[in-house]
């Protein structure tokens, strides 16, 4: 009788562990899960408020899933309702690798050190265009080679936005970067584009008549 009696303190007292256990973990899950949704929607609402701010009001926010980058264009099309796959666009960070030594933040926006580029997932980016460009706009009174654009490695991409890869928006970045719009997305019809929102799951899409009111990008041929 002892030891039956023995064996079912052992019984319970193992029964009690594993309800704390299950207990621990549903409570982990919970705050996971709960820290996740304050970040998100944290930066959802950053943004919407820094929009609005500036008077933009049509733009929308779409949570994709998180195989979204493994999808064929037409797939993401889809899943974000964007009007057709030249619709979709991305935020890319380039640096001038050839910059004089004194040039070495954005303070200059004209001869900036940093610029972002939003440009069609679709096309292909022109990286000369853009350096021709810089050469124009300042009058020829800087050398063309002092102009080598070249996208920025991932960890300046982050440090100067805030946001990490596949996240990039050049609303609400970190830093004042210079923006350059590629030309062909002014000519889109409807005119409403969707980028990055600041998460790698968080798409943004915009008016371009709103968008380029408020951010005053330089309007580039560069695809």
């Amino acid at each position: 009788m002892e030891a039956l009696a023995e064996l079912e303190r052992l019984q319970i007292r193992l029964l009690q562990r594993i309800s704390n256990l299950e207990s621990s973990l549903l409570s982990q899950h919970f705050s996971q899960n709960l820290s996740i949704s304050t970040i998100s929607n944290t930066t959802e609402d950053r943004l919407s408020g820094i929009l609005r701010a500036n008077g933009v009001n049509d733009f929308s926010f779409k949570r994709v899933p998180s195989d979204y980058y493994d999808c064929p264009l037409e797939a993401r099309r889809d899943i974000v309702s964007a009007a057709s796959i030249r619709h979709l666009c991305k935020s890319i960070v380039l640096v001038n690798t050839q910059a004089p030594s004194n040039i070495t933040d954005c303070s200059d926006r004209n001869n900036s050190k940093y610029y972002v580029v939003v440009v069609q997932y679709a096309a292909r980016f022109n990286a000369e265009a853009v350096k021709n460009f810089l050469y124009t706009l300042n009058d020829g009174k800087i050398a063309k080679k002092k102009f080598n654009m070249r996208l920025a490695p991932e960890e300046t991409s982050a440090k100067l936005t805030g946001y990490e890869h596949n996240g990039v928006t050049c609303i609400g970045m970190r830093t004042d970067i210079p923006v350059i719009l590629d030309e062909a997305i002014t000519k889109l019809n409807p005119d409403f584009f969707w980028f990055g929102g600041g998460e790698i799951d968080l798409k943004l899409g915009i008016r371009t008549s709103e968008f380029i009111d408020f951010v005053k990008p330089f309007i580039v041929n560069c695809s």
